[in-house]
């Protein structure tokens, strides 16, 4: 096959080769499981054991969020953030805390185990969205964070991802759309692009403890039309790069990260070093129709438990409705873009 053929083919969606075999991931995420544990134990001495079966709900959480985590674009914060505020009556700022504190564990062992076992990435996305996102975590902790009520955090971003499952749906009609492998056009609008996305979901992770996963996410499958099989590890490394420096801002910049956030995070560890690279490994060999599927899914239930378990004051209903207004104008003019779709290029 030519060059030109081969770049064609990867442009246009070709079949995505997994280089390692089941085995070999096995292994290596057997080994990662065994580090994590090795360390979590020496780390918290008698009470590893004693917040894992203390904290056994925190525990039973993240055995879900970090599947969820290291499979899709979600993050594990997405599961933890909602259930710690909405059913376990944890305070936003520590669930928060603590959703950046167990992802910089579990979506670092996930991207560890995308690397290794050669899944494929968008790497050029890493370095333009990822430290932009570094930038916005550290911006958000010291100048939004302070500013916004824990009640708005919460509805705002059930908004964010509700407007991209509705724009899912929307690019997602036909079923026989094609995607690009890559981002077929790297100049200097799609850099800005990438900074933007990166530096606001870098912001919005300061509030939630995720976010950076989600708007690349949504810039890099709705305009840029990549495949989500593509953009979900890409995803996954990102927010790993944005978590971990947050993560270490509130322990030793910020100091909030209270005892209690520790013990939830004690309780979780040996799960997530588990639970994580599953799913950037199962993930790897699903279909891009049940992955969108599985990101419908998980959105609609964060949609309808905001619903059910989050007072909507006159105040907070006007925020939603704004926040909506925005993201769903965002993606649907995103949408409709075709500069980057496939069929639109020779």
């Amino acid at each position: 096959m030519s060059i030109e053929a081969q770049q064609l083919s990867a442009t246009k969606g070709a079949p995505l080769d997994q280089k390692m075999p089941p085995r070999s991931a096995l292994h290596f995420n057997l080994a990662i499981a065994l580090l994590v544990w090795a360390i979590w134990l020496a780390f918290g001495r008698g009470l590893a054991i004693h917040h894992l079966l203390a904290d056994w709900k925190v525990a039973l959480t993240m055995a879900f969020g970090s599947l969820v985590g290291g499979g899709t674009s979600e993050g594990g914060g997405a599961i933890a953030f909602p259930i710690f505020t909405k059913l376990l009556h944890i305070a936003p700022r520590d669930a928060r805390n603590f959703s950046l504190a167990i992802q910089s564990v579990g979506m670092g062992a996930a991207s560890l185990s995308i690397l290794y076992l050669r899944i494929p990435i968008e790497r050029r996305a890493l370095f333009y969205a990822g430290i932009p996102g570094v930038l916005g975590v550290a911006f958000g902790a010291y100048f939004v964070a302070p500013l916004v009520q824990p009640v708005f955090v919460r509805t705002s971003f059930t908004v964010l991802v509700s407007s991209m499952g509705v724009a899912l749906l929307l690019v997602n009609r036909e079923k026989s759309v094609l995607r690009n492998n890559r981002m077929p056009i790297f100049g200097a609008s799609e850099k800005i692009a990438l900074i933007a996305a990166g530096f606001l979901g870098g912001v919005v992770s300061a509030l939630v403890g995720t976010g950076e996963n989600s708007v690349v996410f949504m810039v890099m499958v709705l305009l840029f039309r990549v495949n989500e099989k593509i953009v979900t590890p890409t995803t996954v490394i990102l927010m790993t790069m944005v978590t971990i420096p947050g993560f270490l801002l509130h322990v030793f910049v910020l100091k909030d990260f209270t005892p209690a956030v520790m013990g939830y995070w004690l309780a979780a560890v040996p799960i997530v070093a588990v639970g994580a690279p599953l799913g950037a490994f199962l993930c790897s060999h699903m279909k891009r129709h049940a992955i969108v599927l599985l990101l419908l899914f998980l959105i609609a239930l964060e949609f309808l438990s905001t619903l059910l378990l989050v007072p909507m004051s006159q105040p907070v209903l006007w925020v939603s409705l704004a926040t909506l207004v925005v993201c769903g104008s965002i993606d649907w003019a995103m949408s409709r873009s075709q500069r980057y779709s496939p069929q639109s290029r020779p």
